[in-house]
């Protein structure tokens, strides 16, 4: 007896269980990163539980529509180092101030997108100054992981060891598993819990954006960069290997567009996915290439799971002491440093350069009150013009 046609074509359990394991991976790593952002913004609480949620949701709704209209699997994800560049801010901009850098870090996606010339400029930018200037940005969040070493040496020198071990076993599993040992210890010591009136669902908290020219400077056009270079370049980059061509323009246009609608309630951007978006576009999360698109919207249903708890899954980071909450972000941008330092090293003619940029961005300097991160990249695209000008005399 032939079974019903909706059986034949119902997703495999693979495509569920790939899709799970990305949502676990894409939250659970950097989440901690995302609440030091909106903490180092200045933003209270209620306002970082709004921000999670905002991106939760520009993360699942757009990835499932997408999926379901190109039938690709598009996974999306929250900028990573884009929170890393935001937790860094030392500017004392405030939450609205900060909003309005979102904004325009959005709009200039949007404006990525639409014109296929900026696109193709934008695609030609040097990869080691982008790198060089992520790598920037990151190095201070790893070094913190070793400063309180001597404050908390047991719990650091532990969650380290977890994660060698599971990044040399498992590597997939290795932050689930050092946020999984740091939540026991806590639970142990009687130090974990949620801040008072924290509320069981997800929330929003929409914010009117406060336009500054020296955040658009410091925080807007350095989050639209390395947004674009370590996070929505690499992730079309994944869905060609994949084997889906990818609308490169629609995809950058539409996750602007997300960007920009979440943007008022604190979301600071949704981009491609790279790393979670292979475990969801190869032949594991489902046999059938054609039908793979389903993996995506399934990814994107769980988001939307998320984002309805994602007060309360905040509120576990937003209450959890300082120096457990820099050695997990540490350990879950070792990998990310790691890539970056590479690509700013790759190119021979661009070494010098992108090595100023790293040392200009992970200084620190601030100069007319505008951060190291701008003037990284004015650094290092300085010395890459001059050394071009001389090769050419």
């Amino acid at each position: 007896m032939t079974a019903p046609a909706f059986s034949m074509r119902a997703p495999p359990a693979s495509a569920f269980s790939s899709a799970a394991v990305a949502t676990v991976i894409g939250f659970g790593g950097t989440v901690a990163l995302v609440v030091q952002a909106g903490q180092a913004l200045g933003a209270d609480p209620g306002q970082i539980g709004s921000m999670v949620t905002a991106l939760c949701l520009a993360i699942g709704v757009p990835g499932a529509l997408l999926s379901w209209r190109l039938k690709i699997p598009v996974v999306l994800a929250w900028s990573t180092p884009g929170a890393a560049l935001l937790a860094a801010s030392t500017l004392g901009l405030s939450w609205a101030t900060a909003v309005g850098a979102f904004v325009i870090s959005a709009a200039l996606m949007i404006l990525t997108g639409l014109i296929p010339a900026l696109g193709r400029l934008a695609g030609r930018i040097p990869s080691a100054i982008a790198s060089a200037m992520l790598a920037g940005v990151l190095l201070p969040f790893v070094l913190r992981l070793f400063k309180i070493v001597p404050d908390e040496t047991a719990l650091t020198v532990g969650l380290i060891a977890v994660f060698l071990v599971f990044r040399r076993l498992w590597p997939t599993w290795a932050l689930p598993a050092v946020l999984g040992a740091a939540f026991a210890v806590l639970a142990m010591r009687g130090q974990l819990g949620l801040p008072a009136g924290t509320a069981l669902f997800g929330h929003l908290e929409p914010v009117a954006p406060a336009f500054d020219w020296k955040a658009a400077v410091s925080l807007g056009f350095p989050l639209f960069l390395v947004t674009l270079a370590a996070q929505n370049l690499p992730g079309l980059a994944v869905l060609q290997s994949a084997g889906y061509p990818p609308p490169a323009n629609r995809l950058i246009l539409s996750t602007g567009i997300a960007s920009l609608i979440a943007a008022p309630f604190g979301a600071h951007g949704v981009n491609l996915a790279a790393i979670t978006a292979a475990i969801c576009t190869g032949p594991d999360a489902h046999p059938d290439a054609g039908r793979r698109w389903i993996v995506g919207v399934i990814y994107g249903g769980f988001y939307l799971i998320v984002a309805l708890f994602a007060a309360p899954l905040a509120g576990l980071f937003i209450a959890m002491p300082p120096a457990v909450l820099a050695a997990v972000t540490g350990l879950a941008l070792i990998a990310p440093l790691t890539g970056a330092l590479q690509s700013l090293t790759a190119d021979a003619p661009s070494r010098e350069a992108a090595v100023l940029t790293f040392a200009a961005t992970a200084s620190g300097l601030a100069l007319f009150g505008v951060g190291s991160a701008f003037w990284g990249l004015v650094v290092g695209f300085a010395a890459l013009g001059a050394g071009r000008l001389l090769r050419r005399a």
